[in-house]
């Protein structure tokens, strides 16, 4: 089951050109990122503070479609794709009225914060990201 997010797009998010700036497209994919584990583990600034486990990004795919402008009503689409044993790999879509407008796969490791080193995957946020699992075609 697809995890999402509904957002709208603000006015800071848009260049000169009056459409949304490049990079803001991963601020929409860590919002989702985010509101994963804050309804699916706990608060997600407390996995980062009392857990110290952090989720650096260390490789993403990106294409972008139909550009988005101020004021739309935006849903970011969050699916787990694959899991090893200390890193995961997720596909981000972002739709407007169910046109795709940019989409991502993003590989996040899972890191020990104190000692900035690659940990294994906790059971716990295992089964919550398999909850997200897009199934095999």
């Amino acid at each position: 089951m697809k995890h999402r997010v509904a957002l709208k797009v603000r006015f800071g998010d848009v260049d000169g050109a009056a459409i949304v700036y490049y990079p803001r497209f991963f601020n929409y994919f860590h919002i989702a990122f985010e509101e994963f584990w804050n309804q699916n583990v706990h608060a997600y600034d407390l996995l980062l503070s009392k857990e110290r486990v952090g989720f650096p990004t260390v490789h993403v795919e990106t294409d972008f479609g139909v550009p988005l402008r101020h004021g739309d009503a935006i849903d970011v689409e969050m699916t787990l794709l694959k899991m090893g044993r200390s890193s995961f790999t997720c596909a981000y879509r972002v739709l407007r009225d169910g046109k795709l407008c940019a989409r991502a796969e993003i590989t996040t490791a899972t890191v020990n914060l104190d000692k900035m080193e690659a940990m294994p995957i906790p059971e716990r946020y295992r089964a919550a990201l398999e909850k997200i699992r897009e199934p095999v075609e």
